[in-house]
């Protein structure tokens, strides 16, 4: 995590980097503000320390694997950042990101191993710097995963004085004959969604679309919400990592053949990415309620819940595909881990989805991925 950012001046000799925009003194301040929270994410079998060219980490555990594979995953945040900005409250973010790098890992079964970021913006402002690395190690922390590195890169001229972007990549392992995906999705499988915890990071452009066109103000009390409207936008990303290794340890975990990252496209588009060809699933929406921000977002946009869908969460941030016999028991046990759960659909034969339906939405082909399809059917409690 190195970088910097500064206040134009000429010297006497001619124009200096700072005058050019950029103060590495700003940026070391930053590394100072953020090396005990990044510190606590490292375990052992993490060497050196904040500031080394390279991240450094043990991996001769995998020596014990018959067949490790390698996972990985980027990714950012979106114009979630813009709201981060307007609310000036930047130690929320961190977390967003992690959570949309590692639960993409986990999703093939791998346990996310380390972790970096990457932080662009017009100028560095050390504090906000430091909060946004320490959000990215209380996410990292959640995750079991260490952060071994990341870089600040000043853009004086390219973005503004107070604009920033992040991203982040991080890699996990898994043991061959452990890896999750549609080559162990069968017919009967029973389709389990996990609680969001609000609207995670995806879809962003939509809300301050409806935010804008409404004329609402981000500080404004919404008592649906039971807090600002701004407040609810930076709540931050679930991270379910920790919470699927656990369960994939137990005997209940035995029985989940794949899991989907509910993120850009929504919740069939996802799906169906592990949905093998010549199955299909069935997903019933009145399994659940979505939160009190998404029917908002709704009535205020007045949103075809069509788009809606291919846009946000809806409420569910993570989906196991399980075998029947062991859905209860994969339910009971996240929510033991006070992660709400339900079953909301099940794996059929394609031909046994038909076509959608007045209400329904029919999904197939998403993400590129050539597999089954995934209807969306039924109503919402209290939708209409």
């Amino acid at each position: 995590m190195t970088g910097a950012g500064a206040r134009p001046e000429r010297t006497g000799a001619g124009i200096t980097y700072a005058a050019a925009g950029v103060d590495t003194h700003a940026g070391d301040r930053a590394v100072e503000l953020m090396k005990e929270a990044v510190a606590a994410t490292h375990g052992p079998e993490v060497l050196g320390g904040v500031g080394a060219f390279a991240g450094l980490l043990d991996v001769s555990a995998l020596k014990d694997y018959r067949r490790p594979l390698l996972a990985s995953s980027t990714d950012g945040v979106g114009t979630k950042i813009a709201i981060a900005q307007a609310m000036d409250v930047h130690d929320t973010i961190g977390q967003d990101l992690v959570g949309m790098v590692v639960d993409d890992i986990v999703v093939v079964g791998a346990r996310p191993l380390a972790m970096t970021d990457y932080i662009a913006c017009g100028r560095v402002v050390p504090e906000r710097i430091a909060d946004i690395v320490r959000g990215i190690a209380q996410g990292c922390s959640l995750a079991g995963c260490a952060l071994v590195g990341g870089e600040t890169a000043e853009h004086p001229g390219l973005m503004g004085p107070d604009d920033y972007d992040v991203a982040g990549a991080a890699v996990g392992a898994v043991e061959a004959d452990a890896l999750l995906g549609p080559d162990r999705v069968r017919a009967g499988d029973v389709v389990i969604g996990m609680d969001s915890s609000g609207l995670h990071s995806n879809g962003y452009s939509l809300v301050r679309a409806i935010v804008s066109a409404r004329s609402l103000a981000w500080d404004l009390h919404v008592d649906e919400l039971g807090r600002t409207l701004g407040e609810e936008a930076l709540e931050p990303t679930r991270i379910y990592t920790g919470d699927l290794l656990a369960l994939l340890a137990t005997d209940a975990g035995a029985g989940v053949h794949a899991l989907s990252h509910v993120t850009g496209g929504g919740l069939a588009a996802n799906l169906a990415r592990v949905i093998p060809q010549g199955l299909g699933a069935r997903i019933d929406r009145g399994a659940w309620t979505p939160g009190a921000v998404f029917s908002l977002l709704a009535g205020w946009g007045s949103v075809p819940l069509a788009d809606l869908e291919a846009t946000l969460n809806m409420g569910i941030g993570m989906v196991a595909v399980t075998a029947p016999e062991q859905a209860d028991a994969v339910t009971a046990e996240l929510s033991g881990r006070g992660l709400s759960a339900r079953a909301i659909g099940e794996v059929v034969a394609r031909d046994a989805l038909g076509t959608a339906g007045s209400g329904e939405v029919l999904v197939e082909g998403a993400k590129g991925v050539d597999g089954g399809g995934v209807l969306m059917t039924g109503a919402h409690p209290g939708w209409s």
